[in-house]
């Protein structure tokens, strides 16, 4: 676990390329309406199911210039599932092509940032099948060439790239036609409903009880030379009745277990007052300690990153303000935080 030193925190303020603008997390007013996962935004069935689309030439040309983002998990240095989003040439066939954009030496080289790759094997063939929200993601032979350590990121990346789109719920994997039932190389068994639920990057430090815990996914960041990014990590954290959004905060006041290199700027002695919910928003009310090093009553960019990340990981929350001993606090940019900040229709958007 690593909690950021006061130094370290000023430095992050500093060359944060991750900051609020209006009330949304990362983006515009615009992007702020926007929920992930999943995005707001369909597979076309049709063209995933190898269909050609009902479209007319001329539209294909239109759309050949015009780019959208698309979230690709990653490796990064650490060894860590990371959501990278790009700009790719917007296409009828999106599931195919942000599974081609995750095999080695394929398209995604172009765009590959310093420190990760990518997580199928080079020269493996790709296809998609969807049917009532289960996308079947077929692979050649070459999908078994892969080192056993990476087994689990690739399946966490396949299915959380798949699932960013709305109507895909579940994920079968599949080599040659045929589904499995587990991988490959190190047989890691694979759900027959494979999906988000499954965690990502999952820590399962510190659980004494299994049964008596619930995973949740909470969000840390890693700085390195190129720059930061945020990481998901999916925590095992007891039971405690209907109360989901304070066993969220106290999950990530405790800070991560997983590696040195996952950083917190949610310090231990931060205590978490009151969590009230209405109409989908949630306001939290901290004791001081949530100002961190700051000498000003601001809160860190990183803090509120952080919260809204994982918070709205919840499908019940929708935005998140935050209080001080119930009076208002504002952002390093000056804003009010008792208006909700809403969860970004991308996370890691900037280069790293």
């Amino acid at each position: 676990m690593r909690k950021i030193t006061k130094s370290a925190i000023a430095a992050t303020v500093v060359t944060s390329t991750v900051l609020l603008s209006g009330c949304g997390l990362f983006g515009g007013k615009e992007e702020a309406k926007q929920m992930d996962p999943p995005q707001n935004e369909a597979v076309d069935e049709t063209v995933a199911n190898g269909e050609k689309p009902a479209t007319e030439a001329t539209d294909q040309e239109k759309t050949a210039t015009e780019t959208v983002k698309r979230d690709l998990y990653l490796i990064d240095e650490n060894g860590l599932v990371v959501p990278y989003t790009a700009d790719l040439p917007k296409r009828d066939d999106a599931a195919r092509q942000v599974l081609e954009h995750l095999v080695a030496g394929g398209p995604l080289n172009e765009i590959l940032p310093d420190g990760f790759r990518a997580v199928i094997p080079q020269d493996t063939e790709v296809d998609v099948n969807l049917k009532d929200g289960t996308i079947t993601a077929d692979f050649s032979k070459e999908f078994s060439n892969y080192n056993k350590v990476d087994e689990e990121k690739i399946l966490q990346a396949i299915t959380y790239t798949l699932t960013q789109f709305e109507n895909v719920r579940n994920v079968i994997i599949s080599v040659n036609g045929y589904p499995l039932e587990e991988m490959p190389v190190n047989q890691t068994p694979i759900p027959a409903d494979l999906s988000r639920a499954d965690g990502i990057n999952i820590d399962n430090s510190g659980v004494v009880d299994i049964t008596n815990s619930r995973p949740v996914t909470l969000y840390f960041f890693v700085q390195n030379e190129e720059g930061e990014y945020y990481v998901p990590v999916t925590k095992r954290i007891e039971n405690s009745g209907d109360d989901r959004v304070s066993a969220v905060v106290n999950a990530l006041i405790d800070g991560p277990n997983m590696g040195s290199e996952l950083i917190s700027e949610i310090h231990q002695d931060v205590k978490l007052l009151s969590a009230k919910m209405k109409d989908g928003k949630v306001t939290l009310d901290f004791n001081e300690a949530i100002f961190g090093a700051f000498n000003e009553e601001v809160i860190s960019n990183h803090v509120i990153n952080s919260l809204v990340l994982s918070l709205t990981e919840q499908p019940e929350v929708k935005g998140v303000a935050i209080t001080v001993n119930g009076s208002e606090v504002v952002t390093e940019d000056g804003k009010s935080l008792t208006e909700p900040v809403t969860r970004p229709a991308n996370v890691n958007t900037g280069s790293f």
